[in-house]
């Protein structure tokens, strides 16, 4: 699957079309990316550097409903402090390949961030002329509300929430916080998965019979499809193996597109057991 900011990938969902965008790319560390897993084994599918770094996409989507203009997740945004810029660059892409689709800001009604680290919610605000603001001033954004105060609470992976993407949504009343599943539009709703986050939610699309999933970190891009391979940044990776049992449960009979946040070169595909019971991705 080809990926070029000028001409963004397309495919329809029953009555819905989405649109893969991306924020750019940026690069983890191999080892926290794939966390107990030993090099000798991850690195059979994916390439890191000599400073063992792997590529790592920013991956959004819009959702056309035909009533409704849905973003997925936001990527990392123009805002990062210069120590974290130096460390993860800041590509900034997501607004320019947003154009590409034929789509400015202001077209944009509902944001839904899976959950509000730097790198899935940094274009919610932008900074112009030293003030802070909304990037799409006429959406309504949702995330959960434990996820809120857990951003609160500065452990573990304090370092991974920036409060101007989100604080200045909640105090206006733009971003609404959510307790549990919830059906946002006709055919657009949430589920939580805990794992990664405690309250982080996925994002199912339905319509005309099919289901799409942006399922974001619990499972982040094509090369963590087994049941184990979670991420060293996860901080409940017990209940990341559940979780993902259960959205595997459902996924692979039904034939649910798989949206995955951080793969560099397939957004999304379809989850299937190979011969050996193995998973395995099936592109369209």
């Amino acid at each position: 699957m080809t990926r070029s900011p000028d001409h963004p990938i397309r495919m329809n969902l029953g009555d819905f079309e989405l649109v893969a965008l991306s924020d750019g790319i940026y690069h983890l560390d191999g080892g926290a990316y794939f966390g107990v897993i030993p090099k000798t084994l991850w690195s059979r599918k994916v390439a890191a550097d000599e400073k063992n770094l792997v590529r790592s996409g920013l991956n959004s989507v819009l959702v056309r409903t035909g009533e409704k203009n849905v973003l997925i997740e936001t990527g990392m945004g123009n805002k990062l402090p210069e120590k974290m810029a130096q460390i993860f660059g800041q590509p900034a892409e997501l607004l320019e390949s947003l154009s590409s689709a034929g789509v400015a800001p202001d077209d944009i009604d509902v944001v839904i961030n899976s959950h509000l680290h730097f790198d899935h919610c940094g274009w919610n605000t932008a900074r112009e002329r030293g003030a802070v603001r909304p990037t799409f001033a006429r959406a309504t954004y949702y995330v959960q509300e434990g996820e809120w105060n857990h951003a609160h609470e500065g452990q573990r992976d304090g370092v991974s929430y920036l409060r101007e993407n989100y604080h200045p949504l909640v105090e206006s009343g733009q971003m609404k916080l959510l307790r549990g599943d919830h059906e946002i539009l006709p055919g657009v709703s949430v589920q939580v998965y805990p794992g990664h986050t405690r309250d982080l939610q996925a994002v199912l699309l339905r319509s005309g019979g099919e289901t799409a999933c942006y399922i974001s970190d619990l499972i982040p891009t094509s090369a963590h499809l087994d049941l184990n391979w979670v991420m060293g940044f996860d901080l409940y990776p017990v209940e990341s193996i559940e979780s993902r049992k259960r959205y595997y449960a459902r996924a692979i009979p039904e034939k649910w597109l798989t949206m995955f946040t951080h793969d560099p070169d397939a957004p999304w595909g379809y989850v299937e057991k190979d011969e050996r019971g193995k998973m395995a991705l099936r592109v369209p």
